[in-house]
């Protein structure tokens, strides 16, 4: 060995799963690169079809072209809905255009879009718990006539929310967003409205759940924890937040590895690294081998679960 040879500091990384790519996000990206293998490029797609840089990058030199309105969009050229969902006037305009339309909507979002619409149906006033301009916000209150959902992003609207009528509420929430805020939200709402109609089966995602719990396992042994992902990504920064609460000294999102401060590295004797639902897994490599080029990494997997879901593509892209 060489006596010049630097030794490396030994690092500890723990390393959460589940992380990165969902079963909705997955669908979301195949859809779009099915769509142009079978009708060649350009092929449109509504708003970033996940919110990831390096995704959306890598479906541009595929032959993707990222909108934000249809009236951007040809006739004659295939338009792609994000995973995030958009409002019924889309498709109807679509529609009314003759177009080629794929819907990536993530099902589990396409679920609330539906028990939105019941509650609807049965005359109930909605609340939405999400934030407030994020697509996925803006598709569900776009499924039912203006008014007709009323949106809390934080506890204190929801101890200041006076609906028509008490008795007949319901609430459904944003499936990105942190488990912990919006227990604490549902509370207060349950307390305030005893009667008020809750989903059968939690809104939030169970990717996000999960990532959730992965990185409450290995924040309280982190002295930093290191969250791929892009920032207009909800479930990314959801991540962050979970990681402090959960005890991580410091915390950090990255959209890859040149993101990485090597001041935040000081003192540091153990990384937790996890990623977002939309980050693909080559940049949490990326990450863990730019570590590895200063320190001498153990790298030990928390994981609490495996995810085996998937979800089916559309039948026009199949057959």
């Amino acid at each position: 060995m060489d006596d010049a040879t630097p030794i490396k500091p030994p690092l500890r990384v723990l390393l959460a799963s589940p992380r990165g790519f969902c079963a909705g996000v997955d669908r979301a990206i195949q859809i779009v690169e099915r769509a142009i293998a079978k009708y060649g490029a350009p092929v449109y797609v509504r708003h970033e079809i996940v919110h990831n840089k390096h995704v959306v990058e890598r479906l541009k030199a595929l032959g993707a072209v990222f909108v934000e309105e249809l009236d951007e969009v040809p006739d004659d050229r295939p338009v792609v809905f994000s995973a995030h969902g958009v409002p019924k006037t889309v498709p109807a305009e679509a529609k009314a255009r003759q177009m080629l339309f794929l819907d990536a909507t993530c099902p589990l979002v396409s679920k609330v879009h539906v028990e939105a619409q019941r509650h609807y149906d049965a005359g109930r006033e909605i609340v939405l718990i999400g934030h407030a301009g994020h697509p996925e916000v803006v598709g569900t209150m776009g499924q039912l006539p203006e008014g007709a959902v009323r949106l809390i992003e934080h506890a204190a609207d929801a101890e200041v929310f006076e609906p028509l009528d008490p008795m007949n509420v319901a609430f459904v929430t944003q499936t990105t967003l942190s488990v912990d805020d919006t227990a604490e939200i549902v509370g207060i709402l349950q307390r305030r409205f005893p009667g008020i109609s809750a989903p059968h089966k939690d809104d939030i995602c169970y990717a996000t759940t999960n990532r959730q719990e992965a990185v409450k396992q290995l924040a309280a042994d982190s002295d930093l924890l290191l969250v791929v992902g892009s920032r207009n990504s909800s479930n990314s920064v959801r991540l962050v937040e979970v990681g402090l609460r959960g005890g991580a000294d410091n915390a950090r999102l990255l959209d890859d590895a040149s993101g990485l401060d090597w001041a935040w590295l000081e003192g540091v004797g153990t990384v937790g690294v996890t990623a977002g639902a939309s980050a693909p897994e080559v940049l949490v490599q990326g990450l863990i081998d730019k570590l590895a080029t200063c320190y001498d990494l153990t790298v030990e997997h928390v994981a609490p679960m495996q995810e085996t879901v998937t979800f089916k593509l559309p039948r026009v892209l199949t057959s």
